[in-house]
């Protein structure tokens, strides 16, 4: 489902991400953990192209494109049209109600008509939990609710892939689980899902395979038991012993 080449990255001078390539198969779960700045979160945001990669290829679905040459706004759409992204803040409109922020990318976007809009908002919305949060406002919302209507927004547009970017990370710890239950029925329906957390317990029970990033690097990739539990990496051992 997405094969990645090659992939670099640097803000002036600073190298963020050196010649990553990765797979994802269809159907898997593949959680990146790892330090602050390691890269992973940048990573995350190449393969949406919010960060437009400085080489490599990436690949989703049937969309490829090569950033060792000139990239259009055609090629990032495309690209873009394969995924959906999960924030660590919720992004929503303030001034929209649950029901219209998950329509709204449906109108704007995909250009389908209201009325289409709205079935498949609230379709989405049953899906996560909010049947009855459809026309609250942002501000009438728990952290976790706002942030499953974020799942929901980025759901209805049936992406590929879901990319969720430390999804519990701004969270009071009651709601992170109310969150992580989405997600996990998400995995057994069999979304293909990159997910960059420090939810141990996640990775653990729900990821497919755990790689773990530094220094712009994978330095470590394999089942969650083997990376988590049995690490052959002296800089895996160091960082999961400071977090375990």
């Amino acid at each position: 489902m997405i094969n990645v080449k090659h992939l670099q990255k640097s803000f002036g001078n600073n190298t963020v991400l050196r010649d990553i390539s990765a797979t994802v198969e269809k159907g898997e779960v593949v959680v990146i953990i790892g330090p602050s700045g390691s890269g992973k979160t940048t990573f995350l945001r190449c393969l949406n192209v919010l960060e437009t990669p400085d080489g490599g290829s990436i690949r989703i679905g049937e969309e490829e494109v090569q950033f060792s040459q000139k990239i259009t706004k055609r090629d990032i759409a495309r690209l873009r049209t394969q995924t959906g992204m999960v924030f660590q803040h919720h992004n929503l409109f303030p001034h929209f109600t649950a029901l219209e922020n998950v329509m709204e990318g449906l109108i704007t976007v995909q250009k389908q008509n209201r009325e289409e809009a709205r079935r498949k908002a609230e379709s989405y919305l049953h899906k996560v939990g909010l049947a009855d949060k459809m026309n609250l406002y942002p501000f009438q919302l728990s952290g976790g609710q706002q942030q499953r209507v974020g799942i929901a927004r980025a759901l209805a547009l049936e992406p590929k892939v879901m990319l969720f970017d430390e999804p519990t990370s701004a969270l009071d710890p009651e709601l992170v689980q109310e969150v992580l239950k989405v997600m996990r029925e998400l995995a057994q329906e069999g979304m293909t899902m990159v997910v960059v957390t420090h939810e141990m317990k996640f990775a653990r029970h729900i990821a497919s395979r755990v790689i773990f990033m530094d220094g712009g690097v994978i330095v470590e990739e394999g089942a969650p038991a083997d990376v988590l539990e049995t690490p052959q990496e002296e800089r895996t051992k160091r960082f999961l012993s400071l977090i375990q």
